[in-house]
């Protein structure tokens, strides 16, 4: 028989070109033996302002996946890509309840995660870096602003292909970093869940005294709240921890 006494688990649904989300997590994670994590994919290739790129992030794809996730018992459930950031908060709360209505499992997003984020710390003016075009960041800029968050200074890298944004290198992301934080924002925001910025978290907090906030951390982070589980070790952002 099958034990009562199991970690927790939390299950994820991928963007199906993403290289950094799954590893990462388990870097992050290090040698817990408390949460297991288990995903499903969805295709997602390619990240703009067009109707073919938001069909990939219909409710009822992730319906579908989320009811693939919910055969393993799982406890959580996560979108983990930040497509709500742009698309708006909205678009994610009501994809989060259609989860849960289908599996009876606490579901959240990304962004949701960032918003939880940001209320939790107080956050309320951010330095931005993404892999995106800058009309996409723009218009996460404008969603952020509906939910009270002032973005005073952004990067973006100019890319669409989403399975390109997981060779961005930590060389090619510190500069900017450093850039953003010295405007002394409340919080330095990565986004985008196939992006390594977990990796350069405390160099950067460390050298500017800013905290980051990066999305597969944040997503990991809202994750374990939401299953009462205990939090993150501080080198993956100060806030996140215990």
């Amino acid at each position: 028989m099958p034990s009562h006494n199991r970690p927790i688990r939390i299950g994820m649904i991928v963007p199906s070109s993403n290289t950094c989300l799954e590893p990462q997590t388990y870097r992050i994670l290090g040698d817990r033996q408390d949460i297991t994590i288990h995903s499903t994919r969805i295709p997602v290739t390619r990240i703009a302002l067009d109707d073919s790129s938001d069909k990939q992030f219909d409710s009822s794809v992730m319906r579908a996946a989320a009811e693939l996730l919910a055969t393993a018992n799982v406890d959580v459930i996560a979108w983990n890509g930040t497509s709500g950031s742009w698309l708006g908060a909205s678009h994610d709360h009501a994809l989060a309840s259609e989860i849960t209505d289908a599996t009876g499992i606490p579901a959240t997003t990304s962004t949701l995660a960032y918003l939880d984020a940001f209320s939790t710390f107080g956050t309320e003016r951010i330095g931005l870096f993404t892999p995106y075009t800058a009309d996409v960041n723009e218009a996460v800029i404008a969603s952020y602003a509906k939910e009270g968050i002032k973005t005073i200074d952004h990067r973006h890298l100019d890319l669409t292909d989403n399975e390109s944004f997981g060779r961005v290198t930590d060389e090619e992301m510190l500069p900017g970093s450093l850039e953003l934080a010295a405007a002394h924002p409340d919080a330095l925001v990565y986004l985008c869940t196939n992006l390594y910025g977990a990796n350069i978290t405390a160099e950067v907090e460390a050298r500017t005294g800013v905290p980051v906030l990066d999305s597969v951390a944040v997503t990991l982070w809202h994750a374990l709240k939401l299953a009462g589980a205990p939090l993150l070790d501080a080198k993956w952002g100060r806030l996140l921890a215990e």
